[in-house]
């Protein structure tokens, strides 16, 4: 079950982490100003996840990288059409004569950077300490990014500029049923297995009697995994609320952008963002089982105002 943890404070940007139970590694949505994340929660991260490179939203990336540089693993970023260069922009800021011999350079971090655009998504490198942006093809894979524990999906909203939201699914959990009338035991893990490699004919041992793997399935049941969206700036109309309930269906948890009051909703539709009010209604609208407001306007900074934002959320989730 994914943990979820907002490490900017009250008047910072907006910088989400993800962390599991029992798993190595952190994900992170945007790098906004956040004082709460830690050293070790940074040098931690395997992947971070950008919805646009709008100032609030990337300027804490200088801390990231600096802690990530002793790491010797590949670091994911996706984000929307433009990444890629503003990534290497960044890194090709500072001067990096001294940082490592080119033996240490092979064996060095280096970013691997998924760029979504309405086209298709494209991969890129980029390796230390030259930073050289080398094109490695377009990417095929079924999900934006999947490992052993989860997948990610995404959309593209419009916010005077691709804002990318994603949401973070668990595989699901294959559990043996309670009824099942043979002795538990070893045979139990092979017939998941079977199970997850749609392995119909797999022959299975119990107590020196054996069974195809087929005939076993029934006693096997699927429960969904935990699911996570994270949706930030984004214009509140009719063609980004459609995208945001098909990506953020059922979703156990939807942290959503909640930039404005309702009664600012034509300074919101000027810049391109949503109020309280209509961000908890797409909330309701997605079906999301708990919904969380995440990102506003620095005009709304203070206790006072937050209240109200909240109380504006929650009408129109519980509406």
């Amino acid at each position: 079950m994914f943990q979820v943890l907002n490490k900017s404070k009250v008047g910072e940007d907006v910088c989400m982490l993800l962390k599991l139970p029992n798993h190595s590694f952190f994900y992170m949505c945007d790098c906004g100003e956040a004082s709460d994340l830690t050293i070790g929660e940074a040098k931690n991260i395997k992947g971070l996840f950008m919805s646009h490179t709008h100032i609030d939203h990337f300027c804490n990336f200088d801390k990231l990288m600096r802690h990530l540089l002793p790491v010797t693993r590949e670091i994911l970023i996706c984000g929307g059409e433009g990444i890629a260069k503003n990534v290497q922009c960044k890194l090709l800021a500072y001067n990096w004569n001294i940082l490592l011999t080119e033996e240490q350079a092979e064996n060095a971090m280096y970013y691997h950077v998924r760029e979504i655009t309405e086209n298709g998504i494209f991969m890129y490198e980029m390796h230390t300490p030259k930073w050289e942006l080398e094109y490695k093809g377009e990417y095929k894979g079924e999900f934006l990014y999947e490992n052993e524990v989860f997948r990610v999906t995404y959309t593209i909203l419009d916010h005077r500029t691709p804002s990318i939201a994603y949401t973070f699914e668990e595989h699901p959990k294959i559990k043996a049923k309670d009824d099942i009338p043979y002795k538990g035991g070893e045979w139990i893990k092979h017939l998941k297995n079977a199970y997850k490699e749609k392995d119909f004919e797999k022959e299975i041992i119990i107590e020196e009697n054996k069974y195809f793997s087929k005939d076993l399935f029934q006693y096997l049941e699927e429960l969904a995994g935990h699911k996570v969206s994270v949706v930030l700036d984004h214009l509140a109309n009719e063609e980004n609320h459609e995208k945001i309930i098909h990506l953020c269906k059922n979703t156990d948890e939807l942290y959503i952008e909640a930039y404005y009051l309702h009664e600012e909703l034509e300074l919101a539709k000027k810049n391109y963002h949503s109020t309280a009010y209509l961000s908890g209604q797409v909330c309701k609208k997605a079906g999301a089982k708990k919904a969380v407001p995440i990102h506003f306007s620095r005009r709304h900074q203070k206790y006072d105002d937050l209240k109200v934002l909240f109380e504006e959320f929650d009408k129109g989730f519980n509406e």
